[in-house]
């Protein structure tokens, strides 16, 4: 009996984003390859970093790609992350351990009128792997391969940014996500709760977990206090834990028996396989975010995209891959993947553009994948 298709898919390659990124540029003498490193999403952007330390930046409702350089030494952009406030801010952190914030210019009144850029430099020590916002852009948070967690305190107005060491754990961050004056922090062996008003550091769990891995946590969404917030964690052997504020696991979600019946796939326009597939041999959960329906759960590692109705205890569709899965965003209804060296897929319920603009998807649609030199 043929696996059973998930009502998330790909209905069309993404041509145009991809087209508008180099394969290759000219460094002096030299052609150099151009890969695609990190990725964020929004209703508005595309952010897509790159080995070559440029920030391919795609407008959707402009229909325009922008690229921003960090200058000088030529790093890895190794994350990405983009804020709509009052300004649109996207962040960037890099192999070196440099994070730039570029402060982007808008055509609205009373808005930005030129790209500024804000540097913290000197204070991680390794590659920078995850970053957070506060939902004014006043607050971004910053975590690396070593273990540090950097705050910078902007003010746009004054144009200042003021870098601090927030924390020192000893295994590296995973992921990050700020909410009611509380950074939640997962890294290769615990997840724990800092608040930023007290400065206290609250464990999830009583005990690290025994096997390091990359494994994230979330906050569940909802308008409420912060006593009121609730966490998700992934643990090993496709265990879920839902905590409170406080570190006190409440639920403990045993997910493998979903595994053991037939998993809906998501539908992918055909691809050539990745040369040495390797796949490990137990199943586990990564990184989480919570994502379009109340209860469901996007989970993602290089080797696996799970979306789980964690209130229902369904898969609503997967992803197996071999290890080429580089990072993973979801915005509404659409989940963007970055695969391989420049692959980037959208899943969703519905065409992109669908009711916005015909026409223009029309385009989209008829476009041959052309990369330009």
């Amino acid at each position: 009996m043929a696996t059973q298709p998930s009502i998330l898919r790909e209905f069309c390659p993404l041509y145009y984003l991809l087209n508008a990124i180099p394969a290759k540029v000219q460094r002096g003498f030299r052609s150099v390859l151009v890969y695609l490193t990190a990725l964020d999403s929004s209703t508005d952007f595309l952010a897509v970093g790159s080995s070559i330390g440029m920030l391919y930046l795609y407008c959707r409702r402009l229909a325009h790609m922008n690229k921003y350089s960090l200058e000088g030494k030529c790093d890895a952009i190794t994350a990405v992350k983009l804020l709509s406030c009052f300004d649109d801010l996207v962040a960037v952190g890099t192999a070196s351990g440099r994070v730039a914030v570029f402060q982007l210019v808008s055509p609205l009144p009373g808005r930005n009128k030129q790209l500024r850029r804000f540097d913290v430099v000197g204070l991680h020590k390794g590659s920078v792997t995850s970053l957070a916002w506060s939902t004014n852009g006043m607050k971004l948070f910053s975590g690396d391969d070593k273990g540090r967690v950097v705050f910078s305190a902007l003010d746009l107005d004054q144009g200042v940014c003021k870098p601090v060491l927030l924390l020192e754990e000893s295994s590296g961050v995973v992921q990050m996500e700020y909410r009611h004056q509380v950074l939640l922090v997962s890294t290769q062996q615990r997840s724990l709760l800092y608040c930023t008003q007290t400065q206290e550091v609250l464990q999830m769990g009583t005990k690290p977990r025994k096997s390091s891995g990359r494994f994230g946590a979330c906050f569940l969404p909802a308008l409420c206090k912060q006593s009121d917030l609730q966490v998700f964690a992934a643990r090993p052997g496709l265990r879920l834990w839902r905590s409170d504020i406080r570190g006190q696991v409440e639920d403990t979600r045993l997910l493998k028996p979903l595994f053991s019946t037939q998993i809906p796939q998501f539908e992918l326009f055909p691809r050539p396989a990745p040369i040495g597939a390797y796949r490990p041999a137990e199943r586990q959960l990564g990184l989480l975010s919570c994502f379009l329906r109340e209860g469901w759960i996007l989970s993602w590692n290089e080797y696996s995209i799970y979306v789980l109705d964690f209130l229902n205890e369904v898969i609503i569709g997967a992803l197996e891959s071999s290890g080429d899965i580089v990072s993973v965003s979801c915005c509404d209804n659409e989940i963007f993947i970055l695969k391989g060296d420049r692959d980037i897929v959208r899943l969703s319920n519905s065409p992109e553009g669908l009711a916005s603009n015909l026409s223009e998807l029309s385009v989209r649609l008829t476009s041959p994948l052309t990369t330009p030199t």
